[in-house]
C-alpha cells in the first residue's frame, strides 16, 4: 500500500512539473505591444500562438507564426519589448552532440519535427527549442547551452 501512494505521489509531482513550465496564451491575450511588433515585422503572419515560459533565465513570450509558410519564432521580455528570434534550423545538423545524446537519453527513439536556435542577445550561449514526436505523442523540448534537456513538455 505505501509503494502506491509513493508512486501516485511521484507520477502527480512529475505531470505538476511538466505542465508548470509554460503557459500557451490565446491570440487575444497576446500584449498589444507585442502584436503591434509582431505586425510590423511579420505583416502577412498566420497561425500565431504564444506561451509565456523562460529563455536563458528570464520569463518571457514566446511567439510561433508561419509567414509564406514558413516558421518563425519571436521572443519578447515579459514587459512586452522584443528580445530576440529563434532561427529555424535543420537540427540534427546543427545542434551539439550533446544535445542529441541527451535527448536520445529522454527520448530513446524520437522524430525532430522543428527545432529553432537561439542566441543569447545579451552574451555567451545558446539554447534549442525543438518540437519532436516520440511515443506517439509531441512534445516541446528547451535543451540548454551544454546540451542538457531543460524542458519538456507534451504539446
Amino acid at each position: 500500500m505505501r509503494h502506491y501512494f509513493l508512486k501516485l505521489s511521484f507520477l502527480v509531482l512529475t505531470a505538476c512539473s511538466i505542465s508548470a513550465y509554460a503557459e500557451v496564451m490565446s491570440k487575444e491575450a497576446i500584449p498589444e505591444k507585442v502584436m503591434q511588433h509582431l505586425n510590423k515585422k511579420h505583416p502577412k503572419a498566420s497561425d500565431i500562438s504564444a506561451e509565456t515560459t523562460k529563455h536563458f533565465g528570464q520569463d518571457v513570450i514566446e511567439v510561433r507564426l508561419k509567414e509564406n509558410n514558413v516558421s518563425a519564432m519571436d521572443i519578447y521580455r515579459a514587459n512586452g519589448n522584443y528580445h530576440v528570434s529563434g532561427i529555424n534550423i535543420a537540427a540534427d545538423d546543427l545542434m551539439f552532440a550533446s544535445s542529441r545524446e541527451n535527448l536520445k537519453k529522454v527520448f530513446p527513439e524520437y522524430s525532430i519535427k522543428e527545432a529553432f536556435l537561439i542566441v543569447n542577445p545579451n552574451g555567451v550561449g545558446e539554447e534549442f527549442d525543438v518540437t519532436l514526436e516520440s511515443g506517439g505523442k509531441q512534445w516541446d523540448v528547451s535543451i540548454d547551452k551544454a546540451g542538457n534537456v531543460e524542458k519538456k513538455e507534451i504539446n
